[in-house]
């Protein structure tokens, strides 16, 4: 005893205290659930300042989390951004770097856009080779679960294949092929009876999980993975939801047009579309239906929640749901308003509720972060471009690091083949058809109103130096120019989209806000019962 040191007694208390940490979390690993929504915007919700949505399921959840305000998507579109959440990995580095199924090379030119430059190939499916998110979960003696889009690859490369012992309604698609309601020409997913709702149908599937997991395996945690194909087009409600957001959208008052146009496509600027607040609506009742099942079965206090987007809301492109704004554009641009994500962790024994972090995270953050809640080792190989949050959570800081985006792509939405590196507030775009930057200061200007790139060359040349580097060092693809490329036909496909495509836009909106609208005899579905 003599020579016991002050030393030991410090590594003592440390290990007391540490233990005395998990025994607020009652001793068992926690479980978790990440609810994943698709095309979902920043600006979509009312905790971040709608006023047209309604969303008091995630309201009352982002009161108990932590909030990251400057939460990114790792990608403006689905795939490359769900690849990142599962590996860790930056979709530079693996490979997956637009939607699966999107068009590349010469086949881009049957998209009759007459653009630039031809898009690269990407890889077609999560590497199986990875030790995903799930997967490291299993292996640390989890339940994993997983029910909605998958979109990471055709069969072979399906939920079960990365690390999921469950998989509902998982497969190659990236939209609800059948709509948002029954019968929903899901080869994974059951119809339900006739008017049933995917958001809703997802969301007690998980919740039938849940309690068949309690009965069979309480002694193991589990990983619930509720995936929604909402938001995502074709945009579908019930006439009760469109009523209510019609005459909320009168009541506010009708703006005199809603789009503007962009470079290559119009991008809306006002929130007023009842249909996609309909939508919205219908998966905040179904996440409420889960946490709920959660506080019902006295697991909420001992449960992890994850919340967050695939990419920013469709301003433009698409069904051209929703606007962003103050953020600009929205997805499949290289703007705030293509990445800037809701992106909030509950973690109950650790009181997140009503605390906000401005540090910049992004969607491989989730990987290292969720290993340590757990109790479980790091896996710095896979996870490689994500950190844990978990001293964020606790009230400190990490490091300031390098985010960097790659879409060598036109993409559906009119943004334009870029690479983005984010260091501290600076925000630098890299553009490949002409090889310009644009430089923004965030903190100042969250909009991107201002370039301030030529104010700041040596700020630009130390960025490019360092988004360059990275792309050399995982061997990114870029595009190449179009050797057929007519600046001819260019023009006078934008011109048409200004011309016809714009007005029809403004026709559109104003038609799904008239008081006689009425979409078919059944409201694509959900007015059908059995």
């Amino acid at each position: 005893m003599k020579n016991f040191r002050s030393f030991d007694l410090i590594c003592l208390l440390i290990v007391f205290l540490t233990a005395a940490g998990c025994s607020e979390q009652s001793g068992n690993a926690p479980n978790i659930i990440f609810i994943l929504a698709d095309d979902f915007g920043n600006h979509d919700l009312g905790y971040t300042g709608s006023s047209f949505y309604q969303t008091p399921n995630l309201d009352q959840l982002a009161s108990e989390s932590m909030i990251f305000t400057n939460g990114y998507a790792a990608c403006q579109v689905c795939s490359p951004s769900r690849a990142s959440i599962m590996s860790g990995k930056f979709p530079a580095r693996h490979g997956i770097t637009d939607w699966i199924g999107a068009p590349f090379g010469e086949d881009w030119r049957r998209m009759n856009r007459y653009n630039k430059l031809l898009p690269p190939d990407y890889k077609h499916q999560l590497d199986t080779a990875y030790i995903t998110l799930p997967e490291a979960l299993r292996e640390g003696g989890y339940s994993t679960f997983f029910a909605g889009k998958w979109h990471l690859g055709s069969k072979g490369s399906w939920p079960t294949d990365h690390g999921f012992d469950h998989n509902i309604g998982g497969w190659d698609a990236g939209s609800p092929r059948g709509g948002y309601f029954s019968p929903y020409e899901n080869p994974n997913l059951a119809d339900g009876p006739a008017g049933e709702n995917l958001s809703m149908r997802l969301a007690r599937e998980t919740v039938n999980f849940i309690q068949s997991h309690q009965q069979s395996e309480s002694d193991k945690p589990f990983f619930a993975f509720l995936s929604f194909y909402a938001v995502h087009g074709p945009i579908q409600t019930t006439k009760e939801k469109w009523k209510k957001y019609r005459d909320l959208a009168v009541h506010n008052g009708i703006a005199d047009h809603g789009y503007e146009m962009g470079k290559f496509l119009p991008i809306r600027q006002v929130q007023d579309n009842p249909v996609y607040a309909g939508l919205v609506e219908q998966m905040d009742d179904a996440i409420g239906e889960v946490l709920a099942a959660l506080r019902e079965m006295n697991l909420d206090e001992n449960t992890i929640v994850v919340f967050t987007s695939d990419n920013g809301g469709v301003a433009a492109g698409d069904a051209y749901s929703t606007s962003n704004l103050p953020l600009r554009a929205g997805k499949g641009y290289q703007y705030e308003g293509g990445i800037r994500e809701p992106y909030f962790i509950k973690v109950p024994w650790m009181n997140t509720g009503g605390r906000t972090s401005d540090i910049p995270v992004t969607g491989t953050d989730f990987y290292p972060t969720l290993l340590e809640l757990a109790g479980l080792p790091l896996r710095t190989s896979e996870h490689s471009d994500g950190v844990s949050l978990v001293n964020v959570l606790k009230g400190d800081s990490i490091e300031t690091r390098l985010l960097i985006w790659h879409y060598p792509h036109y993409g559906n939405q009119g943004g334009e083949p870029s690479s983005i590196i984010r260091r501290g507030d600076w925000k630098l775009i890299y553009y490949y058809e002409d090889g310009r930057t644009e430089l923004f200061d965030l903190e100042k200007d969250p909009g991107e109103q201002s370039d301030v790139s030529a104010d700041n060359p040596q700020i630009v040349e130390r960025l490019l130096d360092e988004l360059f580097n990275f792309l050399r060092q995982v061997n990114a693809k870029r595009p190449v120019p179009d050797p057929g490329y007519s600046p001819e036909l260019e023009q006078e496909h934008l011109e048409r989209v200004k011309n016809e495509v714009l007005p029809r836009l403004e026709q559109q909106r104003l038609q799904f806000l008239s008081e006689d609208f009425d979409p078919n005899n059944d409201w694509w579905g959900s007015a059908v019962k059995d």
